[in-house]
């Protein structure tokens, strides 16, 4: 049988490591550039620390790791012959892969709160899992790079992250990309003044997916979670909210003006578009998009959303939060924080798709030393231990060319590696050099051969 991998994942061919890894330093550059320091986390936690942070959807998009050896010994047999796999999977599976960053790193704050000094500014860029439904940039397995600062409830952290999303698009060449920003306080206060406190994690839910279901379907799914309809009336509003960011912040503070967290939120979101207004973007635009909600639970102020430049279908290649007490779930209250997140593969999507890569050079030696003389082979890896020492990449071609095919298929590889020099003659101690662009061989000694190739 042909092997396969699993649905959602893929493999990497030597290029797209290569373009991957250009989006990834370019990020990470910028990550740096604001002062932010990297950390890495596991790639699976105890359950306990995953499993009720991101809503009822998020945690049945978790992947979980069943326990080493006979898992099902400590299972209750009621529970196996009910089928009732929900009570059984605590059972069975003690571990799961990490659904995102943001979570693991509230518990590495509160593990190593002693040694970290705040406001902690920490970047990460690892995998992530998620049993979702793969389709068109939407993975299983994918990296993320997140840019988090806990520790500061300071308005101007939520100012530099547009800065920074600003900052790794214009370099990537997305002219054109948008950031969609709200407040989770604004979403809390129109829930209020509709009457539907109860429900604000529903409400903000089905919100959410406006510009996926339409309005037809908020409504049904509104109405499906136990919202009147008399509340969903007073919300019409939102769902064709027009006109310049602050045409649409006068007329939020307008609907949440008896909603004293509602006006909160529009006076935060007010002095974030002020700042970013003062300050300018480069090729990037903040929009307030009152709909968007984003169904983490865990944000309690900024929401961030990014969407790629029009005309490219894509989900959203970025966004993130303020969570004022996320490690309050690890014990530790009153560490507020705020983060944002790059979606690298759907940046490389949109990449790929509007032909922004540049031709990125994979990695190759400078010399390979050829191989039509068994007796010489040793002097050769001398010469190429002598060339690594002094950082020249060097290469041997292994398999010995004993017939003018085999001696073709080592010249082939030379040009198919785009591969500039080549030694294919050694006598004694001297070595015969090729340039492959020029043409031009030379013979030279050893020494006279490392100084050519630092050159």
């Amino acid at each position: 049988m042909k092997p396969s991998i699993p649905k959602g994942t893929r493999d990497f061919s030597p290029t797209e490591v290569a373009n991957r890894t250009y989006i990834m330093n370019t990020i990470k550059t910028a990550f740096e550039t604001f002062g932010f320091q990297p950390i890495e986390t596991p790639s699976f936690e105890n359950s306990s620390t995953l499993m009720g942070k991101y809503g009822e959807e998020g945690d049945r998009l978790i992947f979980k790791i069943l326990n080493s050896g006979d898992f099902l010994k400590k299972a209750d047999e009621t529970l196996l012959s009910e089928k009732n796999s929900l009570k059984v999977t605590s059972q069975i599976s003690e571990k799961a892969l990490r659904y995102d960053l943001t979570v693991p790193f509230a518990r590495y704050v509160v593990q190593h709160q002693n040694d970290i000094t705040f406001p902690f500014k920490r970047y990460q860029v690892q995998p992530v899992w998620r049993a979702d439904r793969p389709q068109k940039g939407r993975f299983r397995e994918f990296f993320q790079c997140d840019a988090d600062v806990v520790g500061s409830k300071s308005l101007w952290q939520e100012v530099e992250f547009v800065q920074l999303y600003d900052t790794v698009f214009t370099k990537l060449g997305l002219a054109g990309t948008s950031i969609k920003i709200n407040n989770r306080k604004i979403l809390s206060g129109i829930a209020e003044v509709i009457g539907a406190q109860d429900k604000l994690i529903d409400f903000t839910v089905a919100l959410d997916k406006l510009d996926k279901i339409g309005k037809d379907g908020v409504v049904k799914e509104m109405l499906s979670k136990g919202i009147t309809e008399d509340a969903i009336e007073k919300v019409q509003p939102l769902f064709d909210f027009t006109g310049s960011n602050l045409d649409k912040l006068a007329s939020l503070e307008s609907m949440l003006s008896t909603s004293e967290e509602g006006t909160n939120g529009v006076e935060e979101l007010r002095f974030v578009i002020n700042s970013v207004e003062e300050l300018g973007l480069e090729t990037v635009a903040l929009e307030v998009d009152v709909t968007l909600a984003r169904g983490l639970n865990y944000y309690t102020g900024a929401i961030f959303e990014v969407a790629a430049p029009e005309g490219v279908k894509m989900g959203s290649i970025g966004g993130g939060g303020r969570y004022d007490d996320l490690t309050g779930i690890f014990g530790l209250k009153d560490v507020s924080g705020v983060g944002i997140s790059f979606g690298l593969d759907r940046i490389y999507l949109v990449l790929e798709e509007l032909g922004l890569f540049k031709t990125v050079a994979l990695p190759k030696p400078k010399v390979i030393f050829l191989n039509f003389d068994a007796a010489t082979d040793i002097l050769k890896m001398k010469a190429i231990k002598s060339l690594r020492e002094y950082n020249i990449k060097s290469e041997f071609y292994p398999d010995l060319g004993e017939s003018n095919k085999a001696q073709k298929r080592q010249w082939k590889y030379v040009t198919n590696r785009e591969i500039e020099f080549v030694v294919a003659n050694v006598n004694k101690d001297v070595f015969t050099l090729k340039n492959m662009i020029s043409g031009e061989q030379v013979n030279c000694t050893l020494s006279e051969l490392v100084n050519q190739l630092k050159e």
